[in-house]
């Protein structure tokens, strides 16, 4: 599973930065540098960008992980080059930024936009799965999840638009009803398809979620 960024506009990143002279860029050795948004390659070519705009980058570093606890103890090796910066450009994830922003003490800004949890289809090639609703039905949808496969996010279907088993929002892409149905039929519980989904309850994802793990058990707070 990997966290699916692209590179924000320049203009964005610009106007970000703009009451800052002194830059110091981060990237992520994971996510970030499997999708090309924020690994070295992409670190030294913000650095170009950030420069040909007057700005005076103090240094830069790709972190092993920018989302972890272990963000903070990599940010320490830094040195004199983070301290003397008046802000941390940070090409990673929402979740990089947030956990840069906890540690630097000072403005900690995006140069990437989060689009997706992702699972990796083949080598390069990533598909969000799971958008994390708080009511997982895959135990009826034949482990095809309809929230995220489906472009309209449909609980029960299919829609009116199918046609030939493709989705009428893209024509390129397969109906995810029409897979549910074909796995189901597969696996002999086509009974499941005629049942109906309640509409989700919202309550379940008020932000910002919390969850406290005791023992064996969950307990969401």
């Amino acid at each position: 599973m990997r966290s699916i960024t692209r590179q924000k506009e320049l203009s964005e990143i610009i106007s970000y930065t703009e009451s800052f002279e002194r830059l110091y860029i981060l990237g992520c050795g994971t996510c970030a540098t499997v999708t090309e948004t924020g690994g070295i390659k992409q670190v030294q070519r913000m650095k170009e960008k950030m420069e040909e705009e007057g700005k005076w980058v103090t240094g830069w570093a790709v972190l092993p992980t920018a989302c972890d606890e272990m963000a903070e103890v990599d940010l320490r090796r830094t040195g004199d080059a983070l301290n003397y910066a008046e802000c941390v450009l940070v090409m990673a994830c929402a979740l990089g930024v947030q956990r840069i922003n906890s540690y630097v003490g000072r403005p900690a800004v995006p140069a990437l936009d989060t689009l997706f949890i992702g699972l990796e289809q083949a080598p390069g090639r990533f598909e969000e799965v799971c958008r994390q609703c708080g009511e997982c039905i895959l135990g009826q949808t034949a482990g095809i999840c309809p929230i995220t496969a489906c472009h309209k996010g449909l609980l029960n279907g299919p829609c009116g638009g199918t046609d030939g088993g493709k989705c009428e929002v893209d024509p390129e892409k397969d109906c995810a009803y029409t897979l549910i149905y074909q796995r189901l039929k597969e696996q002999d519980r086509l009974h499941l398809m005629s049942q109906y989904r309640e509409p989700r309850d919202h309550h379940v994802m008020l932000a910002p979620r919390k969850a406290r793990f005791d023992g064996e058990a969950g307990e969401d707070l």
